[in-house]
This record gives structure tokens, C-alpha cells and sequence, in this order.
């Protein structure tokens, strides 16, 4: 086992488990592969990253991550109402994820709150924020860099 630890720019290589505080599983790759990321590249937001420093192989830990390092907190703004005419032949129900084209070209998924005759409520949000998120990690592989 290395005694490298992971620290900015790390390649770290583990299985991971995204829980509810209740326990339910969100996301989880133990049954699987491991998955490989760069820290600072992206593929993990900075609050689960930041639980991972000073950790190294065979490291399992678990870690709560606050709304606001994981998904961030609701934001009132990102639920908008529109006209039911932009949903044309479109079957709705509540829960449904809707997606939309945004000014840039990408995808822009949103979540039908509430719809009548007139207007559908579609909330923006991350599906996830606002809540408490479990992290468990299991650490395979730690590789500095030389930067």
C-alpha cells in the first residue's frame, strides 16, 4: 500500500456510495468497477473532494456533506412557471424531468411540480439539493502528480 495522500491534482481511484440520511442509495459503484478522477478536474464537486484529502489506499471512511458543499440549497428562482402551450402533446405528471434546450445549446432538465389547463410549474433545482448526502469511500489508488 502506497502512503501517497490524496492533496490537489492527486489521480485517486475508489468505489463510492451517495446515501440519503435515511440510508436509501442515491449512486453506487461498489458492485462495480472502481472509478478513477483527477482532484480539480471536475468530475467531483469540490465539497466531496475535500473529504478525501489526507486520505490514501485502503482509507474507507464516511462522510456527511452539507447542502451547501454537495448540491447546493434550493433557490426559488430556478422554479418557473410557463405556459401549458410549450408542452403541446406532451402527456404531464407530477415528478415527470422535462428537458429543455437553453440559450447555449445545452440541456437544461427540470423537475413538473404542479400543471393545470393554463401553466406548468417546473422546478430547476438539482434533484439533490437541498439535501444531506452521505458520502462513503473506499480508496483503491492514490497517484500524486509532480506539480
Amino acid at each position: 500500500m502506497s502512503e501517497q495522500r490524496i492533496g490537489q491534482h492527486s489521480t485517486v481511484t475508489l468505489h463510492f456510495a451517495l446515501k440519503f440520511e435515511n440510508g436509501d442509495v442515491v449512486d453506487s459503484n461498489f458492485a462495480k468497477d472502481p472509478v478513477t478522477f483527477t482532484v480539480g478536474d471536475g468530475n467531483l464537486l469540490p465539497g466531496f473532494e475535500r473529504s478525501l484529502f489526507g486520505l490514501k489506499d485502503g482509507d474507507k471512511r464516511s462522510f456527511e456533506i452539507l447542502p451547501e458543499q454537495a448540491f447546493g440549497t434550493p433557490n426559488e428562482q430556478n422554479v418557473q412557471i410557463m405556459p401549458r402551450s410549450q408542452f403541446d402533446g406532451m402527456e404531464l405528471d407530477y415528478g415527470i424531468l422535462v428537458i429543455f434546450k437553453d440559450a447555449a445549446g445545452g440541456e437544461m432538465p427540470g423537475v413538473v411540480k404542479a400543471f393545470n389547463e393554463q401553466q406548468v410549474t417546473v422546478d430547476f433545482n438539482h434533484p439533490l439539493a437541498g439535501k444531506v448526502i452521505t458520502f462513503d469511500v473506499e480508496i483503491i489508488a492514490v497517484k500524486n502528480s509532480n506539480l
